[in-house]
This record gives structure tokens, C-alpha cells and sequence, in this order.
């Protein structure tokens, strides 16, 4: 065991850890969730710390041999080393200090190491005078928070790309297929199955450019505004060195957000960019809804679709097949739509120059990416792609039903037309047979009528010229 001391004491620490003692601190207070700070945003903490070490070196502001062993701590840990030394909760007080510090003392160690000393040397390395030179967890955690959400949204928008293209396909697929579409869960008028599938495309095109969009609010930081964003005990050289080198380090369009008290205090950017995610899951819950009643029976429901059987449905019901991957996609959307809560709680919570409850904005937000990029893939490989139609249940319904009513009350008048349905219901008979039977129309004009395009196609109705209707 080392011994090490801050302002309130002395704290033993085992030889073996990286992290120091304020780190040991937060692990005593915070045993909250059980879950550590995301992955994601320990390499976003980490990258600032390496880009303020090689800014530093470069201005002649820390000495060449520290910042060397600070940079190459910090590639270690960008690598995939000791991580498991990134231990704080996810969850904590302090507007995220505890994380910035667990960074420091981690990084601190590994440099000390580097250069032939001993965990806990800090007059070799120090975590707050090397380290965290020139900057404030409140500029480090906020510019490490959106890195972080930037590099978890990118892959999220290709997978909403890949959603869209896999319900496109369904629509050129299923173009052809004439069925019964339904408004407040009745028969209403004829669709293609094709179409249902086109107007979920459509409502997750809107989701994925939202997302791709979100990015750039994104990319504004306030690195160099160190505690409030005034940017005291940062040199100028500093501030405007440190944002080209980071944007060097991260391949991300970052830019010096020009008031830097601005993203230091006001957390509006996350609630929108949450916001937009909650919008998503709300389209994907749709779909999901949407899908289990078109699959619903398959003998006593709906039974339009057939979704992929991907594992045995009921332990008691021989041969139930369930919708579960749907169901596992509206699970995932109630839960982002209740994280976005938690974020809009914690963003409108922040007093004066600064918001301390960034760490569960940051938690919270991290989940919401993180569901999306896991169960948009399942839903689009285990479920969208293996949908297949029910043709012979479609036409079954239509058939059955008397929407094509409707089709017909511009050229018969709305009042026949209901006496048409009206009839449909007491004998059973379809509206065709009715229609005929009552010299309504003749079965030319009455076939021309029905066909599947004039139905489902704006404008494809027939005109009249001259008192005729034109077939």
C-alpha cells in the first residue's frame, strides 16, 4: 500500500492502482449504480489530456520529458490499457470532477512509471499541475461529453440509414400487394402493402438526417474556458492552440464555441440532441406496433405479414411463435424516451455558471446511443429483412371487406354508396356483385374503377369529358 494525501487527509491506496486518492474518494461516495463512467467518454477525457499535453509542450508551457510521458500514457489507455483503473461511477457528484480527476491520477501514475519512478511520485508527474495544466473538469468534461456523443451518434445515423434501406426494399418488394388499410383500427380504404412499408421509410429518413444534423450542434466546445469559461489560468497561446490540436487528435470538426461561458453553463445543445433520439424511438415504436398487429394471429388475427420465427414463444403453448424482437424494440424505446426525461431534468437543473448535472446528462445520453446502436441492427437483420407478406390473406380481406365502397362514391354519389355498404354487410355479398346487381355501373367501368393503381395512386381517378366518364 502507498499512502497519499489531499486537503482533507491521507488515504492508503493499494500499490497496484493507477488512480489516486481523489479518485479513491469518489469510489467511497458514489457507490451508486455499480457503473463505471462509459468507455466512450474515458477515451474522450483521455484524448483532451493528451491534446492539452502536446499543446502545452508545443507553447513551451510544460517540460518536454513530462508532457513525452503524458502522451504516451495516454496512447497506452487509447489503446485499450487500464481501463479497468477508470473506476468512478457513471453517477456522481461534482459537475463530473471525479471523473476529470480519475483521468488525471491514472494518467499521472503511468507517466511517472514511464519515466522510472513509482505510482504516487507526483514530483515526478503531478495529476493537477502536469496533467490538468491549464484546464477545469468544467471545460475538459463538457468538450469530453460531446466528443463522446459525437463518436457513439455517427455509427446510430448509418444504422438508421441501413433501417431505412432494409424498409425500402419491403416497399419495392411488396408494391403489388393489394390489401384492406386500416384508420382508428377499422377498415378504411385499399393501400399497398408496399406503401405501409414506404411511410415507415419515410418517418425514419426524417429520423436519420435529424441525427446526421445533431452532429454539428454538437461539435461546439469550451475547452480553454477552464472553470466558468472566462478562461482564467489559461494562457491565450493555449486556448487557441488546444482546439486545432484536438481537432487533429479526434478527426471531429470541433470549433472554440466563441461565448465559452455559454456551453460551460447551458445544457439546451444535449436536450435537443435527446430530444431528437426520443423522436426516433418514437418512430421505431410505431413500426413495431405496426408490425405486430399486421402479424397479429396468425390464424385469429390480422395475419397480413409473416415476421422470421426466431425462437419458441411460450413454455406451456406448443408452436407459438411471438413477435419478440419487436417487443425488444419497443422496450428499448420506452427506455430512451424515459431517459430523455432524466436528461431534461438534469440540463434545466443547472444554477448560474455552471451545470453539476452533467454526469447523469451524460449517462443518460450514452444509454439512449447505445441502445439505438444495438437494437437497430437485431431489428433490421432479425426481423425487417425476414419479413414476408401474407398475399393470400391480403386479398382474402380486401375481398371480404366493403372498402372499395369508397373508390366508388365519386362516380355513384356518396348516398348509393352507403346503401351499396349497407347491403354488403346484410347479404355478404361483395361490393362488386352489388354494384352489378343494382346497374350501378357496368363491369367495364366498374373493373377500370378497381384497379390496384387507380386505388392507391393520388390523382389516378377517372374524369369525366363531356357528361361521360372516361374510361
Amino acid at each position: 500500500m502507498r499512502i497519499e494525501q489531499d486537503m482533507l487527509g491521507e488515504m492508503q491506496i493499494s500499490d497496484g492502482a493507477y488512480y489516486g486518492i481523489h479518485t479513491a474518494r469518489a469510489m467511497q461516495n458514489f457507490k451508486i449504480t455499480g457503473v463505471p463512467i462509459h468507455a466512450a467518454l474515458v477515451d474522450a477525457l483521455v484524448c483532451v489530456k493528451k491534446a492539452a499535453a502536446i499543446t502545452n509542450r508545443d507553447i513551451g508551457a510544460l517540460d518536454g520529458n513530462i508532457a513525452g510521458a503524458i502522451i504516451a500514457a495516454c496512447d497506452e489507455i487509447l489503446s485499450g490499457a487500464l481501463m479497468d483503473h477508470f473506476v468512478v461511477d457513471c453517477m456522481q457528484g461534482g459537475a463530473g470532477t471525479s471523473a476529470n480527476m480519475n483521468a488525471n491520477e491514472v494518467i499521472a501514475n503511468r507517466a511517472i512509471e514511464l519515466l522510472g519512478g513509482r505510482k504516487g511520485d507526483y514530483t515526478l508527474v503531478h495529476p493537477l499541475d502536469h496533467v490538468n495544466f491549464h484546464q477545469s473538469t468544467n471545460d475538459v468534461f463538457p468538450t469530453a461529453v460531446r466528443i463522446a456523443a459525437i463518436r457513439l451518434l455517427m455509427p446510430v445515423t448509418e444504422q438508421f440509414a441501413a433501417l431505412q434501406t432494409a424498409l425500402q426494399d419491403k416497399e419495392e418488394e411488396f408494391s403489388d400487394i393489394l390489401k384492406v388499410g386500416r384508420t382508428q383500427l377499422r377498415d378504411a380504404v385499399p393501400v399497398t402493402l408496399g406503401q405501409e412499408f414506404g411511410a415507415w421509410a419515410q418517418a425514419v429518413s426524417r429520423d436519420r438526417w435529424r441525427l446526421y444534423k445533431a452532429e454539428e450542434r454538437l461539435r461546439q466546445v469550451n475547452i480553454g474556458g477552464t472553470a466558468v469559461g472566462t478562461g482564467i489560468n489559461a494562457s491565450k497561446a493555449y486556448i487557441f492552440a488546444m482546439i486545432e490540436r484536438l481537432r487533429e487528435l479526434t478527426g471531429i470538426g470541433l470549433a472554440r464555441a466563441e461565448y465559452m461561458m455559454d456551453p460551460t453553463q447551458n445544457c439546451d445543445v444535449f436536450v435537443e440532441v435527446s430530444g431528437l433520439l426520443k423522436a426516433a424511438a418514437v418512430s421505431l415504436t410505431k413500426i413495431a406496433n405496426d408490425l405486430r398487429l399486421l402479424s397479429s394471429g396468425p390464424c385469429a388475427g390480422i395475419g397480413e405479414i409473416v415476421l422470421p420465427a426466431i425462437q419458441a414463444g411460450s413454455s406451456i403453448m406448443p408452436g407459438k411463435v411471438n413477435p419478440v424482437m419487436c417487443e425488444a424494440v419497443n422496450q428499448a424505446a420506452f427506455q430512451i424516451m424515459a431517459d430523455d426525461m432524466a436528461v431534461t431534468l438534469a440540463a434545466q437543473a443547472g444554477q448560474l455558471e455552471l451545470n453539476a448535472f452533467l454526469p447523469l446528462i451524460a449517462k443518460n445520453l450514452f444509454d439512449m446511443l447505445d441502445l439505438l446502436g444495438s437494437v437497430l441492427p437485431l431489428f433490421i437483420g432479425r426481423c425487417i429483412r425476414g419479413i414476408q407478406a401474407n398475399r393470400e390473406s391480403c386479398l382474402q380481406k380486401l375481398n371480404d371487406s366493403f372498402t372499395l365502397v369508397t373508390a366508388l362514391s365519386g362516380y355513384i354519389g356518396y348516398d348509393k354508396a352507403s346503401e351499396v355498404a349497407a347491403l354488403c354487410r346484410k347479404t355478404g355479398k361483395s361490393v362488386g356483385e352489388i354494384v352489378l346487381e343494382q346497374h350501378l355501373m357496368d363491369k367495364q367501368m366498374l373493373n377500370e374503377i378497381l384497379k390496384p393503381e387507380r386505388l392507391t395512386s393520388p390523382g389516378a381517378a377517372m374524369e369525366k369529358e363531356k357528361g361521360q366518364w372516361k374510361i
